[in-house]
């Protein structure tokens, strides 16, 4: 097993054929080092088709612009060349002045170049034309956090290829540049031989290693993963420094941990070191920066988004409020380096999709489905991006929406209220607490509106004499077929939403009792053993002997958004339970790598433990922003 701080290698496969691949490769790496040197015509392994913003084999008539990362090669008086589309992170290859049957293709390498795929986009010059091209195909794989290094390779009366193409990484200042403020350790440092290794971050997010107390020849490197520290083959020893002669130290240059042009977010780092005495190192555990607490949860959010079906997979309706919470980040907080995911995901999802392509459920088109809540949710999404920048493309598609969950409200059953499904199954609280808050914010952003004003107040009485509000002043999952408070669990997003449609149709009609009843619902929920323990928000499925589905992972976000509402319009009555809830999660339930858990108290069980994925980290990013 390789040392923790050795780059990582290639693993033996089974099969007789992978390991003649990869003994392929390696020859023909050694053999290819750069421009004008011959190339072996064969693929040295099995090429796999990468999506981002468009999959491999784009045609580059499609490409917005293009670059020349390395200079071209004179190949037997043909002119061999690699062209790059920077806005979508594409590669493709030309060759001219030729004759035909001269071809061109790329290799494409996820390593550095050390193994690659060959021969990708392979095209031959026809009769009677001077020169061809390959189709595009992709520098960065944000589903696979990786990226690539390609070149274009030409086989005319002999083979030869261009240098590999290295992106350089660029964020706030490319790598190997930057001096930003501020200097924090987000880990624990290492150690080797008295000597010590350390991990530092900036407020712009770039990292260098330090190593101390060591000799002249020692060393300091960064590793730099695109997958939370699983591998690292495009980062290892980057900025490789010795300790000068007459010093005990020294420090590595800057290097980025986001990658915003391939759309590679939330990229780790560690710092590692060699002592001159021997071969052993030491490195540091991976981390991402912090200088922002919301900021960093951000990233850790988008590392999971797939810009190619432009959801969080596997999961539609958590989606939506994904989208909301990135949002309200823009909104709250200025940053847009994100806002591009708004329109990515309204083109690709406004269409149709069968059932299990998005969720269990087909959706018509139009974020719709037999769900009702899950079309609710998008119409939401789309109001908060409408709210971001302006563009009633946006409002009229939560309209669209609005328009259609409409038809669901009847008065023949419990005297009124939405269904939660086409068959009419069902009458809930998340179904109508969500269809108050949309008809309301409709009428708040519409001039002259009477029709969704008078859909708003109409549902907002209905839910409020329904029963769905127990004696407590919490709400129940939904009405039994009798048309009585079922008192099943109590959910935090059902609090939530309630509280924040009570909040939207106060905006709406300045009624002060439906202010009223908001803060009756929040006081409720932040003195019920059922939802706070011990000062923190806590959801049912939260007990030491249970797990949060993939559903409930998200509950409490829906909340804390809404009672960040209600704390605006209230004189901040409510910041104190939204900063211990973000002060919680943070010095609790955080790792190294900015990854918030379902339990905010960051407790679990090793039968039970914490759950962290994307679902509760844009839970969890709702609360850091209800703190401000």
């Amino acid at each position: 097993m390789p040392k923790p701080w050795s780059s990582p290698r290639s693993r033996p496969a089974a099969a007789l054929t992978a390991v003649l691949a990869t003994v392929l490769a390696t020859v023909a790496a050694l053999l290819l080092p750069s421009a004008g040197t011959a190339a072996a015509a064969v693929s040295p392994a099995a090429s796999t088709t990468v999506c981002a913003l468009a999959c491999d084999t784009l045609d580059p008539s499609r490409a917005p612009g293009e670059t020349f990362p390395v200079p071209n090669v004179n190949l037997n008086g043909r002119l061999l060349e690699l062209h790059v589309d920077d806005a979508d992170g594409m590669a493709w290859a030309s060759i001219d002045q030729g004759a035909t049957g001269d071809s061109v293709w790329l290799d494409r390498s996820w390593d550095g170049g050390t193994t690659w795929d060959g021969l990708l986009g392979k095209a031959s010059i026809p009769s009677t034309w001077t020169g061809t091209r390959t189709l595009m195909y992709n520098l960065y794989d944000p589903a696979g956090h990786r990226r690539a290094v390609l070149r274009a390779c030409g086989d005319a009366q002999g083979v030869s290829c261009t240098q590999w193409a290295r992106q350089t990484v660029c964020a706030a200042a490319c790598d190997g540049a930057g001096n930003a403020a501020g200097d924090t350790q987000p880990v624990g440092p290492a150690t080797l031989n008295g000597r010590t290794i350390a991990l530092h971050m900036d407020s712009s997010g770039m990292a260098w290693g330090a190593v101390s107390g060591g000799k002249a020849g020692d060393e300091i490197w960064l590793d730099r993963s695109w997958d939370s520290g699983t591998s690292w083959p495009d980062g290892s020893s980057k900025g490789r420094t010795s300790v000068p002669a007459g010093a005990t130290g020294t420090l590595t240059a800057r290097y980025n941990t986001s990658d915003q042009l391939g759309r590679l977010y939330g990229g780790a780092v560690r710092a590692c070191g060699r002592a001159v005495e021997g071969q052993n190192g030491s490195c540091t555990a991976w981390a991402r920066p912090a200088a922002s607490r919301t900021a960093a949860a951000a990233d850790a959010l988008l590392y999971s988004y797939d810009p190619n079906q432009a959801y969080w997979p596997s999961s539609w309706w958590n989606s939506a409020v994904a989208l909301a919470t990135v949002v309200d980040y823009a909104r709250q907080t200025g940053d847009t380096r994100y806002s591009w995911i708004v329109d990515r995901t309204f083109q690709v999802n406004k269409a149709a999709f069968p059932a299990g392509a998005r969720s269990s459920d087909p959706i018509d088109g139009d974020f719709i489905s037999r769900a009702t809540d899950d079309a609710e949710w998008w119409a939401l999404a789309w109001v908060d991006a409408y709210d971001l920048t302006h563009d009633s493309t946006y409002l009229n598609e939560a309209v669209t929406i609005a328009s259609y969950v409409n038809g669901l409200w009847d008065t023949s059953t419990c005297g009124g209220g939405v269904w939660w499904d086409r068959e009419r199954t069902y009458k809930n609280a998340v179904t109508n607490a969500l269809w108050v808050r949309i008809t309301a914010e409709l009428h708040n952003r519409m001039a002259g509106d009477t029709l969704w004003l008078g859909r708003a107040t109409t549902a907002w009485n209905w839910f409020t004499r329904s029963g769905l509000i127990n004696s407590s002043g919490l709400v129940n999952d939904g009405l039994t077929a009798g048309c009585a408070n079922n008192g099943q669990t109590v959910w935090s997003y059902n609090q939530g939403l309630s509280i924040g449609a009570g909040v939207e149709i106060y905006r709406a009609t300045g009624d002060p009792a439906a202010l009223s009843t908001a803060r009756r619902l929040a006081d409720a929920a932040i003195a019920s053993p059922a939802l706070v323990t011990s000062g923190v928000l806590t959801e049912a499925c939260d007990a030491p002997a249970s797990d949060c589905d993939d559903n409930a992972k998200q509950f409490k976000g829906v909340f804390m958004r809404y009672l960040q509402d209600l704390d605006s319009v209230t004189g901040n009555a409510y910041h104190s339970f939204a900063q211990t809830q973000a002060d919680t999660v943070w010095n609790h339930d955080r790792d190294s790598l900015n990854r918030l858990g379902e339990r905010w108290s960051g407790t679990g069980t090793t039968a039970h433990p914490n759950a962290r994925d994307w679902r509760t980290q844009a839970s969890a990013l709702s609360a850091l922003l209800a703190a401000g």
